[in-house]
């Protein structure tokens, strides 16, 4: 059965580490003939939310940002991949700010099976723990239905391209083909 798929990579490097993970994912979720999509952050307009508490009542962010499009995105798909590169023991800002911004629309992210891959130069994968809980913490607490179906775990990979170099690579691919 096909599924939607979104691949969200927070990554600010074009072809890093955690965008290089998102790319295989993708490749295996096409070979597996599902309808799928990265999307790279780094290439959208997404501001801060203000916490102005408008998107309580309306549903809709006040802001006219590339967000809302996005949002739709994450409703609508099947599976949702939530990529990072780790930094100082959590997500980066890019991947934080998108989270934030899915307030207005939180509660219609529900039944979605979820990624998450991350990358690190730390070679100890333990010590990822505190970006998977925070991961944890919008979708098991926030999102209704939401099912963690794995977790990536890109270590020891500092410089562009290394990651290609780990067992990371093959598990993003075999992850895709398998959603």
């Amino acid at each position: 059965m096909s599924k939607k798929v979104l691949i969200v990579s927070a990554s600010p490097r074009k072809g890093g580490n955690s965008d290089v993970l998102c790319d295989q994912f993708l490749k295996g979720a096409l070979e597996a003939g599902h309808q799928a999509e990265k999307v790279f952050l780094g290439r959208h307009q997404i501001n801060y939310c203000t916490g102005c508490g408008v998107c309580n009542q309306t549903h809709c962010c006040v802001q006219k940002d590339d967000m809302a499009g996005l949002l739709e995105k994450m409703i609508t798909a099947d599976v949702i991949v939530l990529a990072t590169p780790v930094y100082f023991y959590s997500m980066d800002g890019q991947l934080k700010t998108f989270i934030d911004r899915t307030v207005p629309r939180y509660t219609e992210i529900s039944n979605k099976d979820f990624y998450f891959i991350l990358a690190a130069a730390d070679t100890n994968q333990k010590n990822l723990a505190r970006t998977v809980e925070a991961l944890r913490g919008f979708t098991e607490d926030c999102l209704n239905g939401a099912r963690e179906k794995g977790i990536i775990y890109g270590t020891g990979a500092w410089q562009k391209g290394e990651i290609k170099d780990t067992p990371a690579f093959q598990e993003a691919y075999l992850a895709g083909k398998n959603c």
